[in-house]
Protein backbone atom coordinates (compact mmCIF):
# COMPACT_ATOMS: atom_id res chain seq x y z
CA UNK A 1 0.00 0.00 0.00
CA UNK A 2 1.10 3.68 -0.77
CA UNK A 3 0.72 6.75 1.06
CA UNK A 4 1.16 10.42 -0.05
CA UNK A 5 4.12 12.17 1.01
CA UNK A 6 2.75 14.55 3.94
CA UNK A 7 1.31 10.77 5.55
CA UNK A 8 4.72 10.01 5.46
CA UNK A 9 6.08 12.83 7.11
CA UNK A 10 3.77 12.86 9.56
CA UNK A 11 3.99 9.19 10.76
CA UNK A 12 8.11 9.74 10.33
CA UNK A 13 7.91 12.69 12.45
CA UNK A 14 5.98 10.49 15.15
CA UNK A 15 9.21 8.14 15.07
CA UNK A 16 11.50 11.32 15.69
CA UNK A 17 12.52 12.13 12.29
CA UNK A 18 13.18 15.58 11.53
CA UNK A 19 10.78 16.98 8.72
CA UNK A 20 9.77 20.41 7.65
CA UNK A 21 6.49 21.98 9.43
CA UNK A 22 3.53 21.86 6.89
CA UNK A 23 0.11 21.11 6.72
CA UNK A 24 -2.10 19.48 3.84
CA UNK A 25 -4.72 21.61 1.94
CA UNK A 26 -7.81 20.56 -0.32
CA UNK A 27 -8.96 23.45 -1.62
CA UNK A 28 -7.49 27.19 -2.48
CA UNK A 29 -8.53 28.86 0.90
CA UNK A 30 -7.14 25.85 2.84
CA UNK A 31 -4.22 25.94 1.07
CA UNK A 32 -3.44 30.19 1.88
CA UNK A 33 -4.67 29.06 5.76
CA UNK A 34 -2.09 26.90 6.33
CA UNK A 35 0.72 29.10 4.60
CA UNK A 36 -0.28 31.87 7.15
CA UNK A 37 0.13 29.72 10.10
CA UNK A 38 3.59 28.53 9.19
CA UNK A 39 4.62 32.14 8.55
CA UNK A 40 7.11 32.13 5.38
CA UNK A 41 8.47 34.10 4.37
CA UNK A 42 9.47 30.79 1.65
CA UNK A 43 6.78 28.32 1.04
CA UNK A 44 6.79 25.46 -0.78
CA UNK A 45 3.82 24.15 -2.28
CA UNK A 46 4.00 20.25 -3.49
CA UNK A 47 0.47 18.11 -5.66
CA UNK A 48 0.34 15.04 -3.42
CA UNK A 49 -0.15 12.33 -5.88
CA UNK A 50 1.06 8.61 -5.72
CA UNK A 51 3.98 9.04 -8.47
CA UNK A 52 7.39 10.61 -7.95
CA UNK A 53 8.82 13.30 -10.38
CA UNK A 54 6.07 15.88 -9.74
CA UNK A 55 8.53 18.23 -9.84
CA UNK A 56 9.56 18.08 -13.11
CA UNK A 57 6.06 17.58 -13.82
CA UNK A 58 3.33 18.99 -15.93
CA UNK A 59 -0.06 19.83 -16.23
CA UNK A 60 -2.51 18.34 -18.76
CA UNK A 61 -3.98 21.66 -19.34
CA UNK A 62 -0.82 23.95 -19.33
CA UNK A 63 2.35 21.58 -20.67
CA UNK A 64 4.11 25.20 -20.67
CA UNK A 65 3.81 25.87 -17.08
CA UNK A 66 5.14 25.10 -13.51
CA UNK A 67 5.62 21.63 -12.63
CA UNK A 68 3.55 20.48 -9.50
CA UNK A 69 6.39 21.21 -6.53
CA UNK A 70 7.17 24.94 -6.22
CA UNK A 71 8.66 27.22 -4.12
CA UNK A 72 7.18 30.78 -3.69
CA UNK A 73 7.59 33.78 -1.72
CA UNK A 74 3.90 35.21 -0.53
CA UNK A 75 0.10 34.43 0.64
CA UNK A 76 -0.88 35.38 -3.08
CA UNK A 77 1.32 32.83 -4.94
CA UNK A 78 0.59 29.95 -2.51
CA UNK A 79 -3.36 30.83 -3.56
CA UNK A 80 -2.05 30.81 -7.36
CA UNK A 81 0.00 27.70 -7.29
CA UNK A 82 -2.75 26.15 -5.28
CA UNK A 83 -5.29 26.86 -7.81
CA UNK A 84 -3.17 25.86 -10.83
CA UNK A 85 -2.57 22.68 -8.95
CA UNK A 86 -6.20 21.21 -7.33
CA UNK A 87 -8.33 19.81 -10.00
CA UNK A 88 -6.00 19.43 -12.98
CA UNK A 89 -4.11 16.36 -14.05
CA UNK A 90 -0.29 16.27 -13.57
CA UNK A 91 1.43 14.11 -15.70
CA UNK A 92 4.72 12.62 -14.46
CA UNK A 93 6.96 9.99 -15.96
CA UNK A 94 6.01 7.71 -13.38
CA UNK A 95 1.68 8.25 -14.16
CA UNK A 96 2.16 7.29 -17.74
CA UNK A 97 0.70 10.29 -20.25
CA UNK A 98 -3.02 10.18 -18.57
CA UNK A 99 -1.30 11.46 -15.29
CA UNK A 100 -2.93 11.93 -12.05
CA UNK A 101 -5.74 14.52 -10.70
CA UNK A 102 -4.27 16.82 -7.93
CA UNK A 103 -7.04 16.79 -5.62
CA UNK A 104 -5.18 17.83 -2.28
CA UNK A 105 -1.79 19.19 -1.97
CA UNK A 106 0.89 20.10 0.98
CA UNK A 107 1.96 23.25 1.97
CA UNK A 108 5.62 23.22 4.07
CA UNK A 109 7.53 25.40 5.31
CA UNK A 110 11.02 26.27 2.49
CA UNK A 111 14.25 25.32 4.15
CA UNK A 112 17.94 26.18 3.79
CA UNK A 113 19.45 23.52 1.68
CA UNK A 114 23.40 23.42 2.25
CA UNK A 115 23.45 20.10 0.50
CA UNK A 116 20.92 16.98 -1.00
CA UNK A 117 21.54 13.59 -0.15
CA UNK A 118 19.65 9.98 -0.10
CA UNK A 119 18.64 7.79 2.31
CA UNK A 120 16.49 4.51 1.87
CA UNK A 121 15.48 1.23 2.97
CA UNK A 122 14.10 -1.98 1.80
CA UNK A 123 14.45 -5.84 1.92
CA UNK A 124 17.27 -7.31 -0.17
CA UNK A 125 15.68 -10.36 -1.10
CA UNK A 126 19.61 -11.31 -2.44
CA UNK A 127 20.68 -11.19 1.13
CA UNK A 128 17.29 -11.70 2.67
CA UNK A 129 18.22 -9.03 5.29
CA UNK A 130 17.01 -5.15 5.73
CA UNK A 131 19.42 -3.23 4.10
CA UNK A 132 19.43 0.96 4.45
CA UNK A 133 21.38 2.53 1.52
CA UNK A 134 22.82 6.14 0.94
CA UNK A 135 24.15 8.29 -1.60
CA UNK A 136 25.60 12.04 -1.57
CA UNK A 137 23.73 11.95 -5.35
CA UNK A 138 20.64 13.46 -3.73
CA UNK A 139 17.66 14.59 -5.99
CA UNK A 140 18.61 12.25 -8.25
CA UNK A 141 16.32 8.60 -9.40
CA UNK A 142 18.73 6.04 -7.16
CA UNK A 143 18.26 3.70 -10.17
CA UNK A 144 20.27 6.15 -12.25
CA UNK A 145 23.09 6.41 -9.55
CA UNK A 146 23.54 2.82 -9.64
CA UNK A 147 23.72 2.11 -13.45
CA UNK A 148 26.04 5.25 -13.82
CA UNK A 149 27.71 5.72 -10.55
CA UNK A 150 27.46 2.46 -8.09
CA UNK A 151 30.19 3.29 -6.61
CA UNK A 152 28.54 6.43 -4.80
CA UNK A 153 25.55 3.99 -3.40
CA UNK A 154 26.50 2.85 -0.21
CA UNK A 155 25.15 0.35 1.93
CA UNK A 156 24.64 -1.38 5.49
CA UNK A 157 22.92 -4.99 5.61
CA UNK A 158 21.36 -5.18 9.06
CA UNK A 159 22.01 -8.00 11.46
CA UNK A 160 18.35 -9.13 12.46
CA UNK A 161 19.81 -11.17 15.73
CA UNK A 162 20.95 -6.90 16.47
CA UNK A 163 19.17 -5.02 14.45
CA UNK A 164 20.55 -1.82 13.42
CA UNK A 165 23.29 -0.46 15.57
CA UNK A 166 24.65 2.88 16.13
CA UNK A 167 27.87 1.99 14.50
CA UNK A 168 25.85 1.01 11.59
CA UNK A 169 24.38 4.25 11.55
CA UNK A 170 27.71 5.97 11.70
CA UNK A 171 29.55 4.58 9.20
CA UNK A 172 26.71 5.61 6.60
CA UNK A 173 26.79 9.15 8.39
CA UNK A 174 30.95 9.48 7.72
CA UNK A 175 30.54 8.00 4.50
CA UNK A 176 27.50 10.75 3.33
CA UNK A 177 30.19 13.05 4.56
CA UNK A 178 28.85 14.55 7.20
CA UNK A 179 30.95 16.23 10.00
CA UNK A 180 30.87 17.24 13.87
CA UNK A 181 27.69 17.22 15.31
CA UNK A 182 26.26 16.59 11.56
CA UNK A 183 27.07 12.69 12.39
CA UNK A 184 25.21 12.56 15.79
CA UNK A 185 21.96 14.04 14.00
CA UNK A 186 22.25 11.50 10.93
CA UNK A 187 23.30 8.77 13.13
CA UNK A 188 19.60 9.25 15.11
CA UNK A 189 18.19 10.03 11.89
CA UNK A 190 18.77 6.78 10.60
CA UNK A 191 18.01 4.80 13.67
CA UNK A 192 14.49 6.88 13.52
CA UNK A 193 13.98 5.17 10.02
CA UNK A 194 14.94 1.86 10.53
CA UNK A 195 12.80 1.90 13.93
CA UNK A 196 9.84 3.64 11.65
CA UNK A 197 10.74 0.51 9.09
CA UNK A 198 10.54 -2.52 11.33
CA UNK A 199 7.73 -0.91 13.67
CA UNK A 200 5.43 -0.20 10.65
CA UNK A 201 6.27 -3.04 8.33
CA UNK A 202 6.98 -0.86 5.68
CA UNK A 203 8.33 -2.67 2.43
CA UNK A 204 10.24 0.74 1.45
CA UNK A 205 11.28 3.84 2.83
CA UNK A 206 12.90 6.36 0.56
CA UNK A 207 14.21 10.07 1.41
CA UNK A 208 14.83 11.89 -1.71
CA UNK A 209 16.33 13.86 -0.97
CA UNK A 210 17.58 14.16 2.69
CA UNK A 211 18.77 17.53 3.01
CA UNK A 212 21.33 19.10 5.42
CA UNK A 213 20.56 22.86 5.89
CA UNK A 214 22.51 25.81 6.15
CA UNK A 215 22.81 25.65 10.17
CA UNK A 216 23.91 21.97 9.39
CA UNK A 217 20.66 20.32 11.05
CA UNK A 218 19.31 16.99 8.85
CA UNK A 219 16.17 17.13 7.49
CA UNK A 220 13.65 14.56 5.14
CA UNK A 221 12.45 17.26 2.32
CA UNK A 222 10.37 14.27 0.72
CA UNK A 223 9.31 10.97 2.38
CA UNK A 224 8.64 7.57 0.31
CA UNK A 225 6.84 4.76 2.42
CA UNK A 226 4.88 1.85 1.34
CA UNK A 227 3.53 -0.92 3.46
CA UNK A 228 3.34 -4.74 3.57
CA UNK A 229 -0.48 -5.13 2.76
CA UNK A 230 -0.43 -8.63 4.43
CA UNK A 231 0.76 -6.80 7.82
CA UNK A 232 -1.65 -4.27 7.67
CA UNK A 233 -4.05 -6.06 9.84
CA UNK A 234 -1.85 -5.03 12.37
CA UNK A 235 -1.87 -1.25 11.78
CA UNK A 236 -5.22 -0.13 11.42
CA UNK A 237 -3.51 3.51 11.80
CA UNK A 238 -1.99 3.08 8.21
CA UNK A 239 -4.80 1.32 6.93
CA UNK A 240 -6.60 4.57 7.40
CA UNK A 241 -4.34 6.18 5.63
CA UNK A 242 -5.29 4.54 2.05
CA UNK A 243 -6.66 6.91 -0.54
CA UNK A 244 -8.92 5.16 -2.81
CA UNK A 245 -8.94 7.68 -5.59
CA UNK A 246 -4.99 7.31 -5.96
CA UNK A 247 -5.93 3.61 -7.42
CA UNK A 248 -7.56 1.46 -9.80
CA UNK A 249 -10.90 0.99 -8.83
CA UNK A 250 -10.96 -2.91 -9.62
CA UNK A 251 -7.94 -3.47 -7.95
CA UNK A 252 -9.27 -1.44 -4.94
CA UNK A 253 -12.51 -3.23 -4.97
CA UNK A 254 -10.45 -6.40 -5.15
CA UNK A 255 -8.15 -5.80 -2.02
CA UNK A 256 -11.74 -5.83 0.16
CA UNK A 257 -12.53 -9.36 -0.50
CA UNK A 258 -8.80 -10.12 -0.65
CA UNK A 259 -8.38 -10.66 -3.89
CA UNK A 260 -4.66 -10.26 -5.59
CA UNK A 261 -6.00 -8.49 -8.66
CA UNK A 262 -3.67 -6.35 -11.03
CA UNK A 263 -5.24 -4.92 -14.23
CA UNK A 264 -3.23 -5.24 -17.76
CA UNK A 265 -3.49 -4.23 -21.32
CA UNK A 266 -5.19 -7.48 -23.02
CA UNK A 267 -8.90 -8.57 -23.33
CA UNK A 268 -8.25 -11.97 -21.98
CA UNK A 269 -9.36 -11.78 -18.25
CA UNK A 270 -7.93 -14.56 -16.00
CA UNK A 271 -9.12 -15.72 -12.58
CA UNK A 272 -6.54 -18.17 -11.49
CA UNK A 273 -5.47 -19.77 -8.17
CA UNK A 274 -1.97 -19.36 -6.95
CA UNK A 275 0.49 -16.66 -8.30
CA UNK A 276 2.63 -19.14 -9.64
CA UNK A 277 -0.11 -21.10 -12.03
CA UNK A 278 -1.63 -17.55 -12.51
CA UNK A 279 1.42 -16.33 -13.84
CA UNK A 280 1.93 -19.35 -15.69
CA UNK A 281 -1.62 -19.06 -17.44
CA UNK A 282 -0.70 -15.21 -18.65
CA UNK A 283 2.39 -16.83 -20.18
CA UNK A 284 0.79 -19.34 -22.26
CA UNK A 285 -2.01 -17.05 -23.09
CA UNK A 286 0.64 -14.90 -24.86
CA UNK A 287 2.25 -18.26 -26.52
CA UNK A 288 -1.39 -18.90 -28.20
CA UNK A 289 -1.65 -15.60 -29.53
CA UNK A 290 -3.63 -13.80 -26.54
CA UNK A 291 -3.28 -10.98 -24.46
CA UNK A 292 -4.62 -11.50 -20.92
CA UNK A 293 -5.94 -8.85 -19.55
CA UNK A 294 -5.20 -9.31 -15.50
CA UNK A 295 -3.58 -10.72 -13.17
CA UNK A 296 -5.95 -12.68 -10.24
CA UNK A 297 -5.22 -15.30 -7.97
CA UNK A 298 -8.14 -15.86 -5.94
CA UNK A 299 -6.04 -17.61 -3.54
CA UNK A 300 -6.41 -21.37 -1.60
CA UNK A 301 -9.19 -20.78 0.62
CA UNK A 302 -11.46 -18.85 -1.24
CA UNK A 303 -15.18 -18.82 -0.67
CA UNK A 304 -18.39 -19.23 -3.19
CA UNK A 305 -18.77 -15.15 -2.65
CA UNK A 306 -15.27 -14.10 -3.45
CA UNK A 307 -15.10 -16.49 -6.59
CA UNK A 308 -18.14 -14.33 -7.16
CA UNK A 309 -16.81 -11.30 -6.78
CA UNK A 310 -13.56 -11.86 -8.94
CA UNK A 311 -15.61 -12.50 -11.67
CA UNK A 312 -16.94 -9.36 -11.83
CA UNK A 313 -14.33 -7.88 -11.07
CA UNK A 314 -13.33 -8.92 -14.63
CA UNK A 315 -16.01 -8.20 -16.00
CA UNK A 316 -15.88 -4.73 -15.06
CA UNK A 317 -13.13 -4.30 -17.27
CA UNK A 318 -14.43 -3.12 -20.92
CA UNK A 319 -11.65 -4.34 -22.44
CA UNK A 320 -12.65 -8.24 -21.53
CA UNK A 321 -13.59 -10.23 -24.36
CA UNK A 322 -13.01 -13.62 -23.35
CA UNK A 323 -12.52 -15.42 -19.59
CA UNK A 324 -10.41 -18.36 -18.78
CA UNK A 325 -10.52 -19.71 -15.47
CA UNK A 326 -7.94 -22.39 -14.63
CA UNK A 327 -8.35 -23.94 -10.90
CA UNK A 328 -6.16 -26.62 -9.58
CA UNK A 329 -7.82 -28.31 -6.68
CA UNK A 330 -5.81 -28.63 -3.93
CA UNK A 331 -7.00 -26.81 -0.88
CA UNK A 332 -9.13 -24.87 -3.14
CA UNK A 333 -12.51 -27.39 -4.15
CA UNK A 334 -12.96 -27.48 -7.92
CA UNK A 335 -16.90 -27.81 -7.05
CA UNK A 336 -16.72 -24.38 -4.88
CA UNK A 337 -15.18 -22.42 -8.24
CA UNK A 338 -17.85 -24.04 -10.20
CA UNK A 339 -20.70 -23.23 -7.71
CA UNK A 340 -18.54 -19.14 -7.77
CA UNK A 341 -18.78 -19.00 -11.85
CA UNK A 342 -22.34 -19.91 -12.63
CA UNK A 343 -23.50 -18.03 -9.64
CA UNK A 344 -21.44 -14.88 -10.92
CA UNK A 345 -22.17 -15.82 -15.07
CA UNK A 346 -25.74 -15.14 -13.94
CA UNK A 347 -25.86 -12.09 -12.37
CA UNK A 348 -23.85 -10.53 -14.43
CA UNK A 349 -25.35 -11.78 -17.63
CA UNK A 350 -22.33 -13.26 -19.20
CA UNK A 351 -21.80 -12.20 -22.67
CA UNK A 352 -18.41 -12.98 -23.49
CA UNK A 353 -16.86 -16.38 -24.20
CA UNK A 354 -15.82 -18.78 -21.27
CA UNK A 355 -13.23 -21.20 -20.98
CA UNK A 356 -12.78 -23.27 -17.82
CA UNK A 357 -10.42 -25.45 -16.99
CA UNK A 358 -10.72 -27.85 -13.44
CA UNK A 359 -8.36 -30.24 -12.15
CA UNK A 360 -8.02 -31.44 -8.35
CA UNK A 361 -10.33 -31.45 -5.38
CA UNK A 362 -13.93 -32.72 -6.64
CA UNK A 363 -13.31 -31.58 -10.12
CA UNK A 364 -15.65 -34.10 -11.29
CA UNK A 365 -18.42 -32.47 -8.78
CA UNK A 366 -17.59 -29.19 -10.15
CA UNK A 367 -17.54 -30.02 -14.24
CA UNK A 368 -21.29 -31.44 -12.95
CA UNK A 369 -22.29 -28.17 -11.52
CA UNK A 370 -21.21 -26.38 -15.07
CA UNK A 371 -22.45 -28.58 -17.21
CA UNK A 372 -26.05 -28.60 -15.21
CA UNK A 373 -25.90 -24.76 -15.56
CA UNK A 374 -27.10 -24.32 -18.80
CA UNK A 375 -24.63 -21.65 -19.57
CA UNK A 376 -21.87 -22.33 -22.63
CA UNK A 377 -19.02 -23.05 -20.58
CA UNK A 378 -16.40 -24.63 -22.61
CA UNK A 379 -14.55 -26.66 -20.73
CA UNK A 380 -10.91 -27.65 -21.06
CA UNK A 381 -8.54 -30.70 -20.58
CA UNK A 382 -5.33 -28.82 -19.56
CA UNK A 383 -4.02 -25.47 -19.37
CA UNK A 384 -2.67 -25.55 -23.46
CA UNK A 385 -5.91 -26.64 -24.41
CA UNK A 386 -7.59 -24.41 -21.79
CA UNK A 387 -6.05 -21.34 -24.11
CA UNK A 388 -6.10 -22.22 -27.27
CA UNK A 389 -9.70 -22.27 -27.01
CA UNK A 390 -9.97 -19.09 -25.22
CA UNK A 391 -7.84 -17.57 -27.83
CA UNK A 392 -10.23 -18.56 -30.31
CA UNK A 393 -13.24 -18.08 -28.99
CA UNK A 394 -12.25 -14.60 -28.82
CA UNK A 395 -11.56 -14.77 -32.07
CA UNK A 396 -13.84 -16.04 -33.56
CA UNK A 397 -16.60 -13.83 -31.36
CA UNK A 398 -14.14 -10.42 -33.13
Amino acid sequence: MNIHEYQAKQLLRDYGVAVPNGGVAFTVDEAAAQAEELGGPVYVVKSQIHAGGRGAGKFQDNPDGKGGVRVVKSLDEVRESAGEMLGHVLITKQTGPAGKEVKRIYVEDGSDIARELYLGMLLDRETSRLTMMASTEGGMEIEEVAAETPEKILKISIDPATGMTEDDAKGLAEGLGLEGRQVDSGVQFMLAVYKAFTELDASIVEINPLVVTGAGDIMALDAKINFDDNALYRHQEVEALRDPDEEDPAEFEASKHELNYIKLDGSIGCMVNGAGLAMATMDIIKLKGGDPANFLDVGGGATKERVTEAFKIILSDDNVEGILVNIFGGIMRCDIIAEGVVAAAKEVSLSVPLVVRLEGTNVDQGKQIMADSGLPIISADDLGDAAEKIVKAVKEAA
